[in-house]
């Protein structure tokens, strides 16, 4: 249909608050709602995607207030008001849509900038919703280009590189420190929750062992399972200084623990093997003064945060770069979709011009029985010069990018239609 488009309605972290957002994830998976949307009436595609900080619904359909409420009742149900809903959801059209959903796949719309969860969460919902039969040429189209499109952002600029948490600060830091981590022992000391996850990017490097030291052993225990590593208690803890490369410090002990003069005879007997510590506590565990042991290199929560905000600033210089990127491919995603509206118009005008153009050479030609072949093909020849150039200032008007929009593109179909008239869009699906 000439009128129907991309509808883009969704909800997030930035315009919903969380207690909303549980009530409209997909908690018992994607078969069963997708069921219900490819039932929408006016839906002709349609896509859904659920994560824990958005949920999100792509429809091909003809814009309507009907439409657009049976997407908002698709995800609130029927017992609310539709004005209570319309402070949540956000709602897009056209190259609009398609804006949005690049901005999602490159995660500029994430919570975290340059996260890559997000693009393969939705290639999951992509999956899910082929399964379910519910894309179409379109919708197939459209997200795929929304994977190009990340994968160009991800190659073009650097906007997944720089880590923006204090606990992916302290990983950075120590693959600066170390390069691979992968035969690296880590000393977990306290059970504070940034050291927690401290410890969670480490694993997720390849770290090959975590120890977790604590003043109660059964939250060492505890905690130690979380990464199949093993618990000491807190007595062991200079002797564990000289296994370990990496220790994260997180507890709540109003002094510090560990000073400069007990970590010295450790760096004697670890032959001065470099030891890395990350001080998260405030007020601090780590004396400051073990920075002036040789391969000794100790940050503290500040240093972190100045790492973080360094970082920040990068990925926002980075994260501009993308946004280009993602306006440029939308400029150009809605020219092949207006280009999409044009094609049927522009086949029916050629036709139309060649199917006079042949009934009026036959009509000539019937009655000029001495011509010969060659003066034949040169009338032939020169009827479908004259079709040609009368055709160029209509296609050329059709074709023409200065004026940009769906709305405008329709406009100028619905023109050349009525000038040169061309069947409807309705008479002719009625005819085929």
């Amino acid at each position: 249909m000439a009128d129907e488009t991309f509808i883009l309605l969704g909800l997030n972290h930035k315009t919903t608050p969380v207690e909303v957002r549980e009530r409209v994830a997909l908690s018992g998976g994607y078969e069963e709602p997708l069921a219900r949307l490819r039932k929408l009436p006016g839906c002709r595609e349609s896509y859904l995607l659920s994560t824990c900080n958005r949920v999100e619904i792509v429809v091909v359909a003809a814009y309507s207030p009907e439409v657009e409420e049976s997407l908002i009742r698709f995800l609130f149900g029927n017992d609310i008001e539709i004005s209570q809903c319309r402070e949540y959801v956000y709602i897009y059209s056209g190259k609009d849509a398609a804006h949005h959903l690049f901005s999602v796949a490159a995660s500029l719309d994430s919570l975290v900038v340059g996260e890559a969860q997000i693009l393969g969460q939705l290639k999951e919902a992509y999956r899910y919703a082929t399964e379910s039969h519910c894309t179409g040429p379109l919708l197939n189209r459209l997200l795929h280009k929304s994977f190009s499109v990340a994968k160009r952002i991800r190659t073009e600029t650097g906007i997944g590189s720089s880590a923006v948490s204090i606990s992916s600060a302290a990983v950075e830091l120590a693959r600066k420190i170390f390069g691979n981590l992968t035969d690296k022992h880590v000393l977990l000391v306290g059970a504070g929750e940034m050291a927690e996850l401290a410890a969670q990017h480490l694993v997720g490097q390849g770290v090959q062992s975590v120890t977790v030291a604590n003043r109660t052993l059964s939250r060492a225990v505890d905690l130690a399972q979380q990464f199949d590593g093993k618990a000491v208690s807190f007595e062991e803890l200079v002797i564990q200084l000289e296994k370990a490369d990496i220790i994260i410090s997180s507890t709540g002990a109003p002094n510090v623990i560990l000073k400069k003069e007990q970590v010295k005879p450790v760096m004697r007997v670890r032959r001065n093997k470099p030891l890395f510590f990350i001080d998260i506590a405030v007020p601090r565990d780590l004396d400051p003064e073990m920075n002036d042991l040789e391969n000794v290199f100790l940050y503290d929560i500040d240093d972190l945060s100045q790492v973080v905000e360094m970082n920040r600033s990068e990925r926002d210089r980075e994260a501009a770069k993308a946004t280009r990127i993602v306006d440029e491919e939308a400029i150009k995603f809605q020219r092949w979709y207006e280009g999409m509206a044009l094609t049927p118009t522009i086949m029916e005008l050629r036709n139309r011009a060649n199917e006079i153009c042949q009934a009026e050479l036959t009509k000539t030609l019937s009655r000029m029985t001495e011509l010969s072949d060659k003066e034949r093909r040169s009338i032939e020849k020169m009827a479908s010069a004259i079709t040609g150039k009368m055709l160029h200032g209509p296609l050329m008007f059709l074709k023409n990018e200065g004026c940009q929009g769906r709305d405008t593109t329709q406009e100028k179909v619905e023109t050349v239609r009525q000038v040169f008239g061309l069947e409807t869009g309705a008479d002719s699906e009625e005819r085929g």
